[in-house]
C-alpha cells in the first residue's frame, strides 16, 4: 500500500473534502463536537485534522477556544484553511507521533478517523496523552467494523469481485482495520491513560444518490490511487461496479446508508 501522504496528493483533498465530508465524516465530526462542547475546553488540539470537517464543527461550536488543526499533509490543510478562517483556529503540518507542542499544552485533544493511519498507535496515543493537561481528555472516532457501514462495505467486495487475484483492500485494511475495541484499550493502556470509555454509536450516510455516493468512494478518497494501478480504464470500470452495488441504497430520500464508529474518551 503506498504511503498515505501520497495518496492524499494531487487532485484528492480537494475532492475528498467535496465528496467525502458530506458522505460519511460531517456526521461524525458533528457528534465529536457536541461532546466537546459539553467539556468545554479552552485549547484544543485537532490532529490529522484532513480538510477540517471537525474542525469546523469545533469552531462553530466553540467560537471562543483557541483550536490549533494539524496534519502530515499540508495539501489536506490548505483545503481546511480555506474552510475555516478565525483568529482563533491556527492550522499546522505535525505528525501526530512526534508532536511540536509543549507537555500539558491542551485541555482536550481530537481525533476523527485518523488513528487507523497512524504507523505507531501506541506512540500516537502517547503523543496526545503528553500534551494533555491533568485531567485532559483525548477524544477519537474510530470507524467500526467494515461490514457496519454498509456503502463501504459494497464498494470493498465490488473491488474484491472485479480483481479477485489481488484484490485493492485499501477500505478493509486502511480506514476499517482498527476496529477492535479491545485493541484500541489495550493501545491506550500502552499509552499510560487509564480511564477509557469506548462507546459505539451508529449514524446515517446520506447523498443524493448512488452514483454521488460511488463517486465519492472512488475518486475522493487514496481508494482511487490504488485501483488506477491495475492499469488504464480500471478506475471507471470499478466505479461502474460500486455504483451499481449502492443502488440498493437508493430511496425517495437519496442515498441512505447505515454506518457505525466507535467514539472513544481516554482521560489523562
Amino acid at each position: 500500500m503506498k504511503d498515505m501522504v501520497d495518496r492524499f496528493a494531487g487532485s484528492v483533498p480537494a475532492s475528498y473534502d467535496r465528496l467525502m465530508v458530506p458522505l460519511l465524516f460531517r456526521p461524525y465530526a458533528e457528534e465529536l463536537a457536541r461532546r466537546v462542547r459539553a467539556l468545554a475546553p479552552r485549547r484544543v488540539l485537532e490532529t490529522a485534522a484532513g480538510t477540517g470537517a471537525v474542525t469546523e464543527a469545533l469552531h462553530e461550536a466553540m467560537p471562543e477556544a483557541l483550536i490549533v488543526a494539524t496534519d502530515l499533509n499540508q495539501p489536506m490543510l490548505d483545503v481546511a484553511a480555506q474552510r475555516v478562517r478565525s483568529p482563533n483556529v491556527q492550522f499546522q503540518a505535525a505528525d501526530a507521533q512526534d508532536l511540536p507542542f509543549d507537555d500539558n499544552s491542551f485541555d482536550l485533544v481530537a481525533c476523527q478517523f485518523g488513528a487507523m493511519f497512524f504507523p505507531d498507535k501506541v506512540r500516537g496515543h502517547s503523543e496526545a496523552r503528553r500534551v494533555l493537561r491533568d485531567g485532559g481528555v483525548y477524544l477519537l472516532a474510530i470507524w467500526d467494523r467494515i461490514d457496519r457501514n454498509a456503502a463501504s462495505d459494497a464498494a470493498q467486495q465490488s473491488l474484491i469481485d472485479l480483481f479477485p487475484d489481488e484484490p485493492p483492500l485499501f477500505m478493509r485494511e486502511g480506514p476499517f482495520g482498527y476496529h477492535d475495541p479491545s485493541r484500541i484499550e489495550h493501545d491506550l493502556r500502552e499509552a499510560g491513560f487509564e480511564q477509557i470509555a469506548i462507546d459505539t454509536v451508529e449514524l446515517t450516510s446520506r447523498s443524493p444518490s448512488s452514483t454521488e455516493a460511488a463517486t465519492a468512494l472512488c475518486y475522493g478518497t487514496p481508494m482511487g490511487a490504488e485501483i488506477e494501478d491495475f492499469g488504464p480504464g480500471a478506475l471507471d470500470e470499478a466505479f461502474e461496479r460500486v455504483k451499481s452495488a449502492l443502488r440498493e441504497f437508493d430511496g425517495p430520500d437519496g442515498f441512505v446508508a447505515p454506518m457505525s464508529a466507535h467514539i472513544v474518551t481516554a482521560t489523562r
